[in-house]
């Protein structure tokens, strides 16, 4: 054991050992290797907050893609809704799209020219005025854009009448329709509209650079065959026709509604076209007859005649009294009794509702027409109307009462009518009995109660003409 261990000690002494520079190199390797291992640990975390990093830039930049493929992909629908409704024609283009420009027509009276536009439905509509410009043979022009679409068939109108040289009508756009008024001279201007058609009306007022000598054919052509012949007139015999008294020398009588519609209906079926153009037919004679007086009906047959028409033929003829008559209807069966309307506003809510029946519209348009009618009413005779309605209403009823017991008289009112407004003569408007009325219904459809209404009216006419002397 003692030899065993003495030999390690040799052999342990004796052994080769690292010299200053080996140990130095050792320990420097050994101080790297530390350090590379702390760098390779750094670089480690490093990595790792790198892919962090770029795992959050991948997700972000995924986020941002897929934000705006979103964007993209709505980008369409927002051009669309864009497109729909732009920005410096939102009243032409909101509303009436599809809408149908049915017909475009003129009457040239002595004192204004009507345009009329026919649409399938109502549509907003924006009007501009041009004046001429220097150094350009150009006219003067008033414009209107209206949305829509142009019917076939609808063209240009050569007019020359001194106020307007020509009314142009086009599709400007592919949703527009715009119609031109080639002005030659012209004062002043009204645009307003009528319902059932939708109807733009304008009346161009001036001083005619010609005179018009007389009235247009195209109005006072013949009328289209009637649907319904109406029963002859039974004439009393009569001597010669008595020669005109006074100022008044032609009228116009206006027998209501006709054609498609109708009028009012009453529970026994009468309907109102039929009963009042029997007492149109029978004035017409009784004026020519009596009085002596030249008459031109809007209508001597069962035919259907626009609002703005009816008034145009008076002012085209030179008519010095416009008399439209017709059957009054209302809710309460029990109403009954004759009244006489002129125009202007409604004094009360009767009124608004009888106009809206005779205007074929609503309470709402009859509102929006009051808006508007103390312009168009610049050049009516408010108070010769209120005179003309007032001696025909005494009369009518003084002959009916005579007659027939129980007649009522409902006096003189005032209402907002189409079929008035546009005139330029003393005009007024008769509801010679109720339709709604089971009684009245009986008596209108009588043909000596209509002859004793006609009398009635051609009485108070009478009175009026003598009242001018």
């Amino acid at each position: 054991m003692i030899i065993l261990l003495c030999a390690v000690f040799l052999l342990t002494a004796l052994a080769p050992r690292p010299s200053m520079a080996e140990k130095g190199a050792s320990e420097q390797k050994a101080v790297e290797k530390k350090k590379a291992g702390k760098k390779g640990a750094q670089a480690g975390t490093a990595g790792k907050k790198g892919a962090a990093k770029g795992s959050a830039a991948r997700s972000s930049a995924a986020k941002a893609t897929r934000a705006k493929a979103k964007r993209t992909e709505a980008a369409p629908a927002v051009q669309k809704r864009v497109e729909a409704v732009p920005a410096a024609e939102p009243a032409v283009s909101q509303q009436g799209a599809g809408a149908l420009v049915r017909e475009m027509r003129h009457w040239s009276n002595p004192d204004y020219t009507r345009i009329a536009v026919t649409l399938d439905r109502e549509v907003p509509f924006e009007t501009h005025r041009l004046p001429q410009l220097p150094n350009s043979t150009a006219p003067p022009r008033l414009y209107i854009d209206l949305a829509g679409k142009l019917g076939a068939g609808v063209k240009d109108i050569p007019i020359g009448d001194g106020l307007l040289k020509t009314a142009r009508i086009g599709q400007y756009r592919p949703d527009t329709v715009r119609v031109v008024l080639d002005l030659d001279s012209i004062k002043d201007y009204k645009i307003f509209t009528f319902s059932d058609p939708f109807r733009i009306i304008i009346d161009v007022k001036g001083e005619r650079r010609q005179e018009l000598s007389r009235p247009r054919e195209t109005v006072l052509a013949p009328l289209p065959a009637p649907a319904l012949k109406p029963a002859p007139v039974e004439e009393k015999a009569r001597g010669a026709a008595k020669p005109a008294i006074g100022k008044i020398r032609r009228i116009v009588v206006d027998a209501g509604h006709g054609g498609h519609d109708p009028g009012a209906i009453g529970a026994g079926g009468t309907r109102e076209k039929d009963v009042v153009l029997q007492i149109a037919l029978k004035l017409a004679a009784m004026l020519r007859a009596e009085l002596g007086l030249d008459v031109v009906l809007t209508r001597s047959t069962d035919v259907f005649l626009e609002l703005q028409e009816r008034t145009a033929i008076a002012n085209q003829v030179g008519a010095d009294l416009f008399v439209s008559i017709h059957a009054n209807a209302s809710l309460n069966r029990g109403a009954m009794g004759m009244e006489t309307y002129y125009l202007n506003l409604a004094k009360t809510e009767k009124a608004a509702q009888l106009a809206a029946k005779e205007n074929g519209t609503s309470l709402e348009k009859v509102s929006l027409l009051q808006a508007v009618l103390f312009d168009l009413m610049a050049n009516y005779k408010l108070n010769d109307s209120a005179h003309l309605a007032d001696e025909v209403q005494k009369a009518a009823y003084r002959k009916v009462s005579a007659d027939y017991q129980g007649a009522r008289n409902l006096g003189v009112k005032q209402g907002p009518f189409y079929v008035l407004v546009g005139a330029t003569m003393p005009s007024i408007l008769v509801e010679t009995a109720f339709l709604s009325n089971e009684r009245e219904e009986a008596l209108l459809s009588d043909p000596q109660y209509q002859e004793t209404t006609a009398a009635g009216i051609m009485e108070g006419i009478k009175g009026y003409i003598a009242s001018l002397k």
